[in-house]
């Protein structure tokens, strides 16, 4: 395992070399000063983990995460956050192209979690019998493109404004159209109309706009009855709302995407649903979780998501054991579907206390949903 860290050595504590070095001679530390000197690095050599100060001397984190993404998209980024910046919401941008946010000062721990987390979810990703079992499909649904340049539009412009909003929205008058269904049900709107796209993301805020126009692109693929569909739209929605409720304001929106694309797979033919006891022990399909989360490797979205997809039903499989995104969906959408929530796992993560608190969000948001 080849290791470089990029930036101030300062920021890289003595004891986390030290506990590197005595996890033996597989495991190696780099170091660059600059991202010149990382990329530099990068271009001459394999690297399994970059790992990057917050501020470095030459380049943003974004712009060094983004070029080792091109040169080398096999190797795990990992972004380090300043403590006192954590309560903000991350940019978008390194959360495009960051695996992984860890906090500074870097722990040992910390650090060998992320690393074998990130090298699970890679080992799950690249499943050949998964692959397999992918490819013998003839038609992938397509990625959702309104979702994606309204999220890039976003990203390199951070003052678009809710009339560049719409009008990117309006742009595609079916997904337009059912954003302001889905605004105007009872649910969104509080029983008042919403007549137009602009009142939209004035009323509802960009977050909650971006999730309608994401659920309307995944849940129009036509691979299951109307019915079907509508009734997984709900549930989606619903566990999107909870998701972004249960996580601090710097990872609601990572929880809300995830929550709300966690059953995605159910769209795919040839997979298993997990949510209904297996009726042949033989069964050697592929989940509908590890299938949504390759789905979504496909299509590029951030790690976070894609873990919290792959393990949303069984969070503990994930060496992740701290509570986040992958956490929040598991009961998210153990709670919205009325399915029991793995408890001993909140219970090692320190959270189980917090439980009848999401019960009582989830209680209400259900009852709410009953009127639209």
């Amino acid at each position: 395992m080849r290791i470089l860290f990029v930036g101030d050595p300062s920021t890289f504590s003595l004891e986390l070399s030290a506990y590197i070095s005595e996890l033996g001679d597989d495991w190696q530390i780099l170091v660059a000063a600059n991202g010149e000197a990382a990329i530099a690095e990068v271009a001459q050599s394999s690297i399994d983990v970059v790992i990057v100060a917050p501020v470095l001397s030459d380049l943003s984190a974004t712009t060094l995460l983004g070029q080792i993404r091109t040169l080398r998209p096999e190797t795990s980024r990992i972004a380090l956050v300043d403590v006192q910046e954590a309560q903000r919401a991350p940019a978008a941008r390194i959360i495009g192209v960051a695996h992984r946010l860890l906090p500074v000062p870097l722990t040992p721990e910390a650090l060998l979690e992320a690393v074998t987390s990130l090298e699970e979810l890679r080992e799950l990703l690249d499943n050949p019998k998964l692959r397999t079992s992918i490819g013998r499909i003839e038609k992938l649904p397509s990625p959702p493109h309104l979702y994606l340049s309204l999220m890039q539009a976003l990203e390199e412009d951070e003052q678009t404004d809710a009339n560049d909003i719409a009008k990117l929205v309006s742009g595609d008058p079916a997904i337009a159209a059912k954003v302001l269904q889905l605004c105007n049900s009872a649910f969104f709107s509080g029983g008042r109309s919403i007549a137009d796209l602009r009142t939209a993301v004035t009323r509802l805020g960009i977050s909650t706009l971006r999730d309608l126009v994401l659920a309307s692109e995944v849940f129009s693929i036509p691979s299951l009855p109307q019915a079907e569909r509508t009734a997984m739209q709900q549930r989606a929605l619903l566990s999107s709302r909870l998701a972004a409720k249960i996580l601090p304001a710097s990872s609601a929106e990572l929880g809300s995407t995830a929550a709300l694309l966690a059953d995605i797979g159910l769209l795919l033919p040839g997979v298993r649903n997990e949510h209904t006891p297996p009726t042949d022990a033989h069964d050697d399909r592929p989940g509908h979780s590890e299938a949504g989360a390759y789905l979504l490797g496909l299509w590029g979205l951030p790690m976070p998501i894609i873990e919290a997809v792959a393990f949303q039903l069984h969070p503990q499989r994930s060496s992740l054991r701290s509570f986040w995104v992958t956490g929040a969906v598991h009961v998210a959408t153990a709670l919205v579907s009325g399915n029991p929530v793995d408890e001993e796992y909140l219970r090692k993560v320190g959270v189980l206390p917090k439980l009848p608190g999401w019960r009582e969000q989830a209680e209400k948001l259900l009852g709410r949903a009953e009127d639209v």
